[in-house]
């Protein structure tokens, strides 16, 4: 049977929402990748009496327990002493720790103070995972049906101490691997999406289908186990070639990042440029855009058009125009997109403009009313839709830019929209 991990996190400071628990984020997903299962995150504080009743009911229900946090040199730091007494192994100090400590303090020019020898106090006949990052060492050894493995807290000592010195051991243990696809889509409600797959998703055991809601899109993930990464991924296929065959054409991609990413990829495939000319998105979709590395290959610029005086003077959109369509419409729309293909030279331009709310602007169309055009120079080709997303002004503004996104990877798979794999 597969192994099941317990991640028991140490810290007040993690209760109070002072910092946010990216170790066990970062341990849960080494464990996926690793072939364990995580069914329970615990989160204690400081207190060595709640820390103990945390390990006693992690032990009766994990095969591996992973601590992060309290591993310092201050009195507060009680988590070696604490698992130690819970497990009935004594503390000793480990000699080639207590040397690697003070080569630290003599490296960076500062004095050792005795309590940084409780840092190399550590379980009797443990493996010492040592830091390259940091004093506090982490270790690990086996007690009964149970391993324990205890990493300091700094995301900057835990993230890669639990890959380089932990995760090795963990794939040994464990003996299988767990590999995940995702399938990202856009276009399709989440309820919409589980109908369709509901079969599907009761049918698959190994690979399992379960589907994870983001904002504004939806992602699939499919998971399999098996003794090798290769014989996973393969186990993976059928059920995802299945999946791009119920859903079709709202499958933005597998594997992927995200919408503007797979934008990106198409553009470079194409050898053509995009511009975005935005009103009520503010610069939203440049923003998604730009925050993919290498985007100024293929995303020219952007104009953030708010005011009419914008539109008109530096979009080239005529006044006539706004005065016989209104600022919300799809003949804005597209005059903003032929506009910012004009001032960037871009191949194919978007052109956004709606109201996101809460308030309207007196001219009758409802808040939440988007317009989106896309243009391309290259051939004078068109296409305009009006969309209502709600009055709730930041998802109006989400919707509006992942919809535009959605039209120009619509346009450069020429209209189909599927992908394969």
């Amino acid at each position: 049977m597969p192994l099941v991990c317990e991640i028991v996190s140490v810290g007040t400071e993690l209760l109070l929402g002072s910092i946010a628990n990216t170790d066990a984020r970062d341990i849960s997903q080494g464990l996926a990748e690793a072939g364990i299962h995580c069914y329970y995150h615990t989160t204690v504080g400081d207190n060595p009496g709640r820390l103990r009743e945390a390990l006693r009911i992690a032990r009766e229900r994990a095969d591996i327990i992973i601590t992060t946090g309290g591993l310092g040199p201050t009195c507060d730091d009680l988590t070696k002493q604490t698992v130690c007494e819970a497990f009935g192994v004594p503390l000793e100090l480990h000699a080639g720790t207590w040397e690697r400590i003070l080569g630290y303090f003599e490296r960076i020019g500062r004095p050792v103070t005795e309590n940084n020898r409780r840092q190399a106090m550590l379980p009797a006949g443990c493996a010492v995972l040592e830091n390259d990052w940091g004093t506090a060492p982490g270790c690990g050894f086996h007690a009964g049906d149970t391993w324990v493995f205890m990493l300091p807290g700094p995301p900057k000592e835990c993230r890669p101490m639990f890959q380089k010195c932990l995760m090795p051991l963990l794939k040994s243990l464990s003996g299988t691997t767990i590999v995940s696809r995702s399938v990202r889509v856009f276009g399709m409600g989440e309820s919409a999406v589980e109908d369709r797959l509901r079969p599907l998703m009761e049918r698959s055991l190994n690979p399992t289908l379960a589907p994870y809601a983001k904002e504004g899109e939806g992602m699939l993930r499919v998971t399999a186990s098996a003794r090798t990464a290769e014989e996973a991924r393969r186990m993976t296929e059928p059920v995802v070639a299945e999946v791009l065959e119920l859903l079709g054409d709202v499958v933005y991609g597998v594997d992927v990042d995200s919408l503007e990413g797979v934008v990106l990829e198409l553009l470079e495939r194409e050898g053509a440029g995009l511009a975005a000319a935005e009103s009520c998105t503010g610069g939203m979709v440049a923003a998604r855009l730009t925050g993919v590395p290498g985007a100024s290959k293929r995303f020219a610029g952007g104009v953030v058009a708010y005011a009419r005086a914008v539109k008109v003077n530096v979009l080239g959109v005529p006044d006539t125009l706004i005065d016989r369509h209104g600022m919300v419409s799809e003949e804005v729309a597209l005059g903003m997109a032929r506009g910012c293909c004009r001032v960037t030279g871009a191949e194919l331009g978007l052109g956004l403009t709606g109201l996101a709310g809460p308030g309207g602007d007196g001219s009758g169309v409802p808040v939440g009313t988007v317009c989106i055009a896309l243009f391309d120079a290259r051939d004078g080709s068109q296409r305009t839709l009006r969309r209502s997303f709600g009055d709730e002004r930041d998802r109006v503004r989400t919707m509006a830019s992942l919809t535009a996104l959605d039209m120009v990877r619509r346009k450069l798979t020429r209209g189909e929209g599927r992908i394969s794999v």
